[in-house]
């Protein structure tokens, strides 16, 4: 019997049906990512939802002639009320509070009226002046470079306001001569400094971000690379190595057995991999890092986590497995991880996936453990919760659906016996 000739290229390129499958694949995975990663960054303004700010008032002097209020109690009334839109979450608290909450990373900078502020006010229209009254905004470069931003953005406008406002207070009450009047018009300086100061080596902000895409690349390459390095072995997928290619024997094995089998690898791995990211980052490069033990069982319980998704969902989904996997731990955790562009300055969809995405989860944890001093209020607590919901949600997901193809006969492969 002879074999047929080789197809040319050619001839095969003429083929719709070769064409259909990755054109359309292709286009709609190109289009969904760039609506996903742009949509999300374009106008971080524009999509404020309630950004948390601390604006604490300790001015305790006494009024100025002809008011019952002191400047600082106007001024944070006056702040409150000149963003009624909801897009910033304006807290009064104490110096206390504002400390407690500024390390916990529940808010993402303040607005301090200091204890003097309406004496030093008032002594700019005598000779006893001795130094411009002061506001001073605080960041929290924990929370990311840029929603730190803009918090010193939304705090500095607020400062600038006040600062207008008390001048024309000062210009419209005094005798003062043109000269005078100028100075005053605009009498408030404000100066600016980190409320929850991080070490040299954090990448301003950015290394809780960073280490958490390492630990869901890890978890997700490895979960595949188990995945494929298995079903190779087991003669369930040929293996190709440049010109060379082999199929080993296929192992008669249930759906179920190969994905415990898989899950129980990708655990295995894990441990390695872990190690690896922490030896890197902080072994290597000296990023700044704490509570090493716990950073490391965070680290492990979140590689495990996504690495028991991706078998999950390939065990599901079969071929498109790995594109589905994508999206879930990769193409949609991104953008709604909240660790570049706070959550709070992304339109309502990537919120709404905020609240599941399992990238947001474990940044919330690794930044905790990072920036925070590992405080559960921090995120910690509720990203140990998402990670074993995960965990959970992975076994039993990725079971169910094995248990009903096995119970279906739904054989991957026919077996073929080993060559003799």
């Amino acid at each position: 019997m002879t074999s047929a000739p080789p197809s040319r290229p050619g001839a095969l390129l003429r083929q719709p049906r070769l064409w259909l499958v990755p054109t359309v694949l292709s286009a709609l995975v190109v289009l969904v990512l760039s609506l996903l990663y742009m949509g999300g960054i374009l106008s971080p303004t524009d999509n404020l939802d309630r950004l948390p700010i601390a604006l604490v008032d300790e001015d305790r002097g006494e009024p100025l002639p002809g008011q019952e209020e002191t400047l600082g109690e106007q001024i944070t009334s006056a702040v409150v009320s000149s963003r009624p839109g909801g897009d910033v979450d304006w807290r009064e608290l104490d110096r206390a509070e504002a400390e407690d909450q500024l390390a916990s990373g529940k808010v993402f900078g303040a607005l301090v009226v200091p204890r003097d502020f309406t004496a030093s006010v008032a002594a700019l229209t005598t000779r006893q002046a001795s130094k411009r009254p002061t506001l001073t905004v605080l960041s929290n470069p924990g929370v990311g470079s840029l929603g730190s931003s803009l918090a010193v953005r939304i705090n500095q406008e607020a400062a600038h306001r006040a600062s207008l406002a008390i001048g024309e207070q000062l210009v419209s009450s005094t005798g003062a001569d043109p000269t005078a009047r100028v100075l005053l018009a605009d009498p408030v300086s404000v100066t600016t400094r980190p409320g929850h100061p991080l070490g040299e080596r954090s990448g301003l902000g950015l290394t809780a971000f960073y280490f958490t895409l390492l630990l869901v690349l890890s978890g997700f390459l490895g979960g595949n690379l188990v995945n494929s390095g298995v079903d190779t072995a087991l003669g369930y997928a040929d293996s190709e190595v440049g010109p060379w290619h082999t199929r080993h024997p296929t192992v008669p094995i249930t759906r179920t057995a190969t994905l415990l089998l898989k899950m129980v690898m990708t655990a295995g791995v894990s441990l390695l991999t872990t190690t690896l990211v922490m030896a890197a980052t902080i072994g290597i490069l000296d990023m700044d890092a704490s509570h090493l033990p716990l950073l490391w069982l965070f680290s492990y319980c979140a590689v495990v986590a996504v690495g028991l998704g991706v078998q999950a969902i390939n065990a599901a989904f079969g071929g498109i497995g790995q594109l589905v996997s994508m999206f879930v731990f990769i193409a949609l955790a991104l953008p709604s991880s909240g660790a570049t562009v706070p959550l709070e300055a992304t339109p309502g969809f990537f919120r709404f996936l905020g609240v599941f995405e399992p990238m947001r989860q474990l940044s919330d944890g690794v930044r905790a453990i990072l920036y925070f001093d590992a405080r559960g209020d921090a995120g910690l607590h509720r990203a140990w919760a998402m990670v074993a919901l995960g965990l959970g949600l992975a076994l039993v997901f990725g079971f169910g659906m094995t248990r009903y193809y096995d119970r279906r006969g739904l054989a991957r492969l026919t077996p073929q016996p080993a060559p003799k």
